[in-house]
């Protein structure tokens, strides 16, 4: 289809959490990196942030959780997703995720999941190497 442009991420704060900083500084790398980012900011419900990627165009998902909800949360983006005809836009995470989860999340589908102590630029790397790989 020979999609152009700059990658398109929507940042969430999916559920009840309420600390945004890393969000935040995610976005700002993002979007310093040459890319189009969307912020919905706190308290966001899975359908929310569906619906805002498929109204943005998002070609990326990036949820950051620090409550400990992520196997829920992230699967059911996964799921609206799903149902929405959009697994095409690649869901990616961090925050405080258990080891031991990690290896689930990533069978389900999510992308990548980045744990405390990630880079920015190791963020913006990956985004850039996979997701919507320029043709």
């Amino acid at each position: 289809m020979g999609v152009t442009g700059p990658i398109r991420v929507v940042v969430a704060k999916p559920g009840l959490d309420g600390h945004d900083r890393g969000a935040k500084v995610i976005a700002r790398a993002l979007r310093d990196a040459g890319m189009e980012v969307i912020y919905t900011g706190l308290h966001q419900t899975p359908e929310q942030i569906v619906d805002t990627a498929i109204q943005e165009d998002a070609d990326a998902i990036g949820l950051s959780i620090l409550s400990g909800a992520h196997n829920t949360l992230f699967v059911k983006v996964l799921e609206l997703l799903k149902e929405r005809d959009a697994e095409d836009i690649k869901v990616f995470g961090g925050g405080i995720i258990p080891d031991a989860d990690i290896a689930p999340l990533k069978e389900k589908g999510v992308a990548a999941i980045f744990t405390p102590g990630a880079t920015t630029v190791s963020i913006v790397e990956w985004v850039n190497a996979n997701v919507r790989v320029a043709a």
